[in-house]
C-alpha cells in the first residue's frame, strides 16, 4: 500500500500546477468569434471598423476593462472565465489590430 501511495504522490507532484496560457489568437477563436463574427447580442462585428472606432478610441486598457467586467449580453471575461487579465488584453489587441 505504501509503495502505491508513494507512486501516486510522485505522479501528482509531477503534474503541471497551472494551465498553459492560450495565445491571443486561441482566445479570440475559442471565446470571441462566436458572437463577434455574427454580431450576436449587439457585439460589434469583427470587421466593422465604424462600430469599433469609438471603442478603439478609448484605448486598450478601457476595452480590456469592459471585457473583464462584461457588458450587455457579454458576460465578464466574455466566455473565457479562466482567462487572465493579460490573456484578455492580448485578445483585445489581436481583435482590434486589423481595424486600426
Amino acid at each position: 500500500m505504501k509503495p502505491l501511495l508513494a507512486i501516486t504522490a510522485a505522479t501528482l507532484l509531477s503534474l503541471p500546477l497551472s494551465v498553459q496560457a492560450m495565445s491571443a489568437d486561441e482566445v479570440v477563436q475559442k471565446h470571441c468569434v462566436a458572437c463577434h463574427q455574427a454580431g450576436l447580442g449587439g457585439a460589434p462585428k469583427m470587421d466593422d471598423k465604424a462600430a469599433w472606432a469609438p471603442r478603439i478610441a478609448t484605448g486598450v486598457d478601457a476595452m480590456t476593462a469592459t471585457v473583464l467586467a462584461g457588458k450587455g449580453a457579454m458576460p465578464p471575461k466574455g466566455t473565457c472565465g479562466s482567462c487572465s487579465k493579460d490573456e484578455v488584453r492580448s485578445a483585445v489587441e489581436a481583435m482590434t489590430a486589423p481595424l486600426q
